[in-house]
């Protein structure tokens, strides 16, 4: 009886088509997940910059015993008492918002869509928000943060 031995020097054909499936399988799982990765980033330093914000309005609230300052960018005054912020940031909204503004930092007293600092001086309230009526990435509208 005769037997054949077969050295195997490579990989066939069934076995390279499944870890080509199986890479593809990952990959679809992956990709989704990572495609919002920018856009969660970027609310999460508008969020932030959101929180540098109202904590010097509060410091200037306490400084100036109980007076709002009268725009952002009176956080930011050299003259005595100082700044309360080095500079006012920037409004980061992912590319996939339809605002006027993807970025900027200035700020407007007449509500809309604009994508900027949303803050009313003369209602001596703090409020400050992001003047945009989109949704997140969670579904929150990104106004009420």
């Amino acid at each position: 009886m005769l037997r054949f031995h077969r050295k195997s020097k490579g990989f066939t054909l069934i076995e390279l088509m499944i870890v080509v499936a199986i890479i593809g399988i990952l990959a679809a799982i992956a990709i989704p997940r990572f495609a919002n990765l920018i856009d969660r980033a970027r609310e999460a330093r508008t969020q932030g910059n959101l929180g540098a914000i109202r904590s010097a309005m509060a410091i200037y609230y306490g400084t100036m015993d109980g007076v709002w300052p009268p725009t952002i960018t009176a956080l930011t005054d050299t003259t005595d008492p100082g700044p309360f912020i080095d500079s006012v940031p920037t409004v980061l909204l992912p590319s996939s918002y339809t605002v006027a503004h993807v970025e900027t930092s200035s700020e407007t007293v007449t509500a809309g869509n604009t994508g900027q600092w949303f803050y009313n001086g003369a209602a001596a309230d703090g409020v400050v928000n992001v003047n945009c009526t989109c949704t997140d990435t969670k579904g929150n509208v990104v106004n009420t943060w």
